[in-house]
């Protein structure tokens, strides 16, 4: 019966990405950037006037709200994760090279739609008499459709998303492994990190995620970067492959299957999604809680934000193919791929990425479960709290025993139903969206 369900599921994720979820992404973003003139371009290129904006907003005492730059790591810690180490990597796995190509063009998109959700989540926000505010897609849906079944089934769906069930598992699997610790005791020592982090609300996430997040960064940056460069030589070819993949597919090879340009598209835009949450509502969530009153200022962060993401997914995607790793068929989790890319180069290698491992994960998992908590207490006030989090115990735990890949399947397709709406939204209010 699972198996049944779960091969369905798949089938449903597979149509959606592969026949709605693109054009759900590329057509309005590159309808975004037409209109704006490029803005996402002039954002990038001005970034020094743009920081100083908002460090104008950080030194304002007085204001409510969270530090914008402090935000910026929140968000950057639920972006930033093993979706863009591990989970990433499917996207050649199953759709060959080409799939990065359509990976930065989802991205390059997707930055004005990243910008628009939380421009609106900070303009239509709502004090929460907690010296916060409360806002993201659930708030401004209700100005686009007049009504609260659309926002409830937003927060729903975010609900279960934030339930971050395919990076908990791919943790636990990994820190138990390398370790050689009873899975039981890794599972309940992560279940309690998360339930304490996220249970202090979107400042306690920020406070950790500008601690955390850096040093991960750099990390697993300089390791990424000291393979590629080591291996110079095959660049090019590895380049011309994404290229021509990104239009024709890739021919069957070792232990790759073949894909079509249909499945380098679907992969790439799914992934790009999945990895940098555009139009998932999550970011718009956190950075409704910035002391800045001028929605423009924070969500131009969020171009800044989507930039760093795809770095990280790129350099993921560049290792194992700059290896050759991504065609090994033994290999059966995507967890295994990057650790065998990886641990060719440098020593102690389980070890380093199992710490990398918790850094990237444990940050998108509190990340994720603080917007999930908020989304909740959307639904009810009084009881959505407590009910969540006993369904994220419940979901944490049944899930432990499930494999990787149907776990990123589930989250793929309950993120695609989130895009389907936040979507509808955003084009319904494009025209209160100011591009200053």
């Amino acid at each position: 019966m699972l198996e049944t369900f779960l091969s369905f599921l798949t089938k449903v994720d597979d149509f959606f990405w592969s026949y709605l979820g693109v054009y759900l992404i590329i057509l309005p973003g590159i309808y975004l950037t037409i209109r704006s003139k490029g803005f996402q371009f002039k954002v990038l290129y001005n970034f020094k006037s743009v920081f100083k904006d908002l460090h104008g907003v950080k030194k304002n005492k007085e204001d409510h709200g969270i530090n914008p730059f402090k935000l910026y790591f929140a968000s950057v810690g639920g972006m930033i994760g093993l979706g863009n180490i591990v989970i990433v990597i499917t996207a050649v796995t199953l759709g060959g090279p080409g799939a990065l190509f359509w990976m930065w063009i989802a991205a390059l998109a997707g930055m004005l739609i990243k910008y628009s959700e939380i421009y609106l989540g900070v303009k239509y926000r709502v004090p929460n008499g907690k010296r916060g505010y409360d806002g993201g897609p659930m708030f401004y849906l209700q100005q686009a459709f007049k009504g609260k079944t659309i926002p409830i089934l937003s927060a729903i769906l975010m609900c279960i998303y934030g339930v971050e069930i395919s990076q908990f598992k791919i943790i636990s699997d990994t820190v138990s492994s390398t370790f050689d610790l009873n899975p039981i005791l890794v599972l309940a020592a992560l279940l309690v990190l998360i339930f304490y982090t996220s249970l202090g609300g979107v400042k306690r996430l920020a406070n950790y995620s500008s601690i955390l997040m850096p040093p991960f960064m750099i990390l697993y940056s300089c390791m990424c970067l000291w393979i590629i460069l080591y291996n110079y030589e095959v660049i090019p070819g590895v380049l011309y492959d994404v290229v021509k993949g990104a239009f024709t597919g890739y021919a069957p090879v070792a232990g790759f299957a073949g894909s079509s340009m249909l499945m380098a598209i679907h992969y790439g835009v799914a992934r790009a999604v999945y990895s940098g949450d555009i139009a998932i509502g999550y970011d718009s969530i956190i950075q409704s809680e910035t002391k800045t009153k001028h929605p423009e200022l924070q969500a131009k962060l969020a171009i800044f934000g989507q930039l760093t993401d795809t770095f990280i997914c790129t350099l993921s995607i560049l290792v194992v193919l700059v290896t050759g790793i991504w065609t090994d068929a033994s290999l059966k989790e995507p967890s295994e791929v990057i650790l065998k890319a990886i641990s060719a180069y440098f020593p102690y290698t389980d070890a380093i990425l199992s710490i990398i491992f918790f850094l990237a994960g444990y940050t998108t998992i509190i990340a994720y479960f603080t917007v999930g908590i908020k989304s909740a207490g959307f639904i009810s006030k009084k009881w959505g709290k407590n009910i969540y989090i006993a369904y994220a115990l419940i979901a944490f735990i049944s899930t432990y025993f499930t494999d990787q890949i149907n776990l990123i399947m589930i989250m793929s397709l309950s993120g695609g139903l989130l895009v389907l709406l936040n979507m509808m939204g955003i084009l319904k209010l494009r025209n209160h969206i100011k591009f200053l």
